[in-house]
C-alpha cells in the first residue's frame, strides 16, 4: 500500500510538467492565430490586391490554402487561375531627379555630356587580365575585331568626372559591404567593378564565392566585400533562381521583398537596378495572403510600380542615410532598331563602331513613362536614395553591345548565322566599356 502511494507521488510532477507544456503551447498557438487575424483586419484593400471590388478582396482572406500561394515563389510556382488586375497606375509625374542632380544643376551635371575618343587613359583594365570576366561580356575574346568600343571616355559638359583610383575606392570600402542588386545588367556592372578593383589586391588576399543568389568577392586586407544579389524584379518572384530563370510566365509577389531584403540590412552601400525584366509582357501578381492560388495579370508598368513601392517602403523604414548609402541606377537602354539613329535602315547594334553624336537622341529602348513612374517613387525617398542617371549617356553607345561577339548557350541555325543581326545581343554591354563609366559615377558620389 505504501509502495503504491509512493509511485503515485513520483508520477505527479511528471503529469504537472506535461500539463504545463500543453497549456503553454495552447497559449502560444492562440497568440499566433490572434496576430494573423489582427494583421488581416488592419490591412488596407490596396495592400492586399488593389482591386475595385473591396468585398471580393476581404472575402479572399477566408479561402482555403493551395499550392500556388503557400510558401515562397520559385520556378515551379503556378497560378490556379488568373483575373485581370484593375489597380490604378499614375505615370504622369516628373522625370527622374535626385539630390545629386539638383546640386549638379548649379555647378556641373555629370550625366550630361558626350563621349570622347581616348586611347591613352581608357580602358582602365584589360579584358584578358580580369579573372572575373564573363563570357557574356568578353567581346574581344569572342571575336570582335575592333577595339574602339573600349576607348571612349565620358566627358561631362563644363567639368570632369573624377579619375578612377582603385586604391582610393578600396579605402572608401574598408570594413564595408558593397552590394549590387538586380538583373544581368547590374551583374555586368558588378563584374566591371571587380575588374576595376581586383588588380591592386594580392592573389592570396582575395576570393570569390561560386555563382549563387548572392555572390561575394572578398578583399581580406580591407575587410571589404563587393557582392551581387540576383533579384531581377526586386520583389520576390518565380525568377529568383540565378541560373534557371527563363520561364514562360513571370509571377511576382508584389507585397514582399523579404527574401532579398534579409541580405540588405547589414550592407553599407546598396546599388539597385530594375528595368529590363519588366519589358517582357504582362506580369502575374500572387499576393501573400491569396490562399486559392488566384493571380492577377497586370501590365508590366503597373506591376513594376507595385514592386517599386514595396521596395520604397523597405527603404523608408530601414535606411538611415547617415549609416547606409543607397543608389538607384536608371534604365540601361537597348539598341534594337538602327532606323532610330539611321533612318531607312533595318539593322540593329550589329557592326556599329562609333557612338551616336546627336545629344538629343532618345531611342525606344528607354521608356519615358517608366522613367517618370520610378522618378516619382524615388523622389519621395529624398535623401535616402541617390540616383545615378546612366540612361542618356548610354543611349549614345550603340557600339557598346556584344552583338554576336559573346558566348551563346543555345546553338545557332544556319539561317541565323547567315544573318548576324538576327541574333545580336543589343542589350548587355561589352567590358571594358560603358558599365565602367557607371562605376566611375558611383565612385564620384561616394
Amino acid at each position: 500500500m505504501i509502495q503504491r502511494c509512493h509511485k503515485k507521488k513520483t508520477q505527479l510532477p511528471l503529469i504537472a510538467i506535461v500539463f504545463f507544456l500543453f497549456v503553454l503551447c495552447t497559449i502560444f498557438y492562440n497568440e499566433r492565430r490572434f496576430q494573423e487575424i489582427h494583421r488581416h483586419e488592419n490591412r488596407k484593400p490596396n495592400d492586399i490586391a488593389t482591386r475595385n471590388d473591396v468585398k471580393n478582396t476581404f472575402s479572399s482572406l477566408s479561402r482555403s490554402s493551395s499550392k500556388a500561394s503557400a510558401g515562397t515563389l520559385d520556378r515551379f510556382s503556378t497560378c490556379n487561375s488568373t483575373v485581370k488586375y484593375n489597380g490604378r497606375s499614375n505615370v504622369n509625374t516628373p522625370l527622374l531627379q535626385s539630390d545629386e542632380q539638383e546640386n549638379t544643376k548649379v555647378s556641373c551635371n555629370l550625366f550630361s555630356g558626350r563621349w570622347v575618343f581616348d586611347n591613352i587613359s581608357v580602358p582602365l583594365y584589360s579584358e584578358s587580365d580580369c579573372p572575373y570576366m564573363s563570357d557574356q561580356l568578353a567581346c574581344h575574346k569572342h571575336g570582335r575585331p575592333d577595339l574602339m568600343y573600349q576607348n571612349w571616355r565620358w566627358q561631362p559638359h563644363g567639368c570632369d568626372l573624377k579619375r578612377w583610383n582603385a586604391t582610393e575606392m578600396w579605402d572608401k570600402l574598408r570594413g564595408k559591404r558593397l552590394m549590387f542588386v538586380g538583373d544581368s545588367l547590374n551583374r555586368g556592372q558588378w563584374i566591371s567593378m571587380l575588374c576595376l578593383l581586383e588588380s591592386v589586391i594580392p592573389a592570396n588576399k582575395k576570393s570569390i564565392t561560386p555563382n549563387a543568389p548572392l555572390t561575394i568577392f572578398r578583399a581580406e586586407e580591407y575587410n571589404a566585400t563587393v557582392e551581387f544579389q540576383w533579384a531581377p524584379l526586386i520583389v520576390e518572384s518565380n525568377s529568383d533562381d540565378p541560373v534557371n530563370h527563363r520561364l514562360d510566365e513571370r509571377i511576382i509577389r508584389p507585397d514582399s521583398v523579404l527574401r532579398h531584403a534579409s541580405e540588405w540590412d547589414h550592407v553599407d552601400i546598396l546599388v539597385f537596378n530594375s528595368y529590363l525584366w519588366w519589358r517582357q509582357g504582362p506580369v502575374k501578381l500572387s499576393w501573400s495572403n491569396e490562399e486559392n492560388g488566384v493571380c492577377e495579370e497586370a501590365e508590366s508598368i503597373d506591376a513594376m510600380e507595385l514592386a517599386m513601392n514595396e521596395w520604397a517602403k523597405w527603404i523608408e523604414s530601414n535606411v538611415d542615410p547617415l549609416k547606409k548609402k543607397v543608389f538607384f541606377v536608371t534604365m540601361s537602354p537597348t539598341h534594337l532598331w538602327s532606323r532610330e539613329w539611321e533612318p531607312e535602315t533595318e539593322g540593329n547594334c550589329y557592326n556599329e563602331k562609333t557612338p551616336i553624336e546627336d545629344e538629343r537622341y532618345w531611342g525606344s529602348g528607354s521608356d519615358l513613362p517608366t522613367m517618370r513612374m520610378v522618378g516619382n517613387i524615388v523622389n519621395k525617398l529624398k535623401s535616402k536614395v541617390s540616383v545615378i542617371n546612366i540612361t542618356q549617356m548610354s543611349e549614345y553607345r550603340k557600339d557598346g553591345h556584344p552583338s554576336i561577339y559573346r558566348k551563346f548557350w543555345e546553338s545557332r541555325s544556319a539561317e541565323q548565322l547567315a544573318n548576324p543581326a538576327s541574333y545580336s545581343d543589343c542589350i548587355h554591354w561589352c567590358l571594358p566599356g560603358v558599365p565602367d563609366v557607371w562605376n566611375q559615377l558611383l565612385y564620384h558620389f561616394l
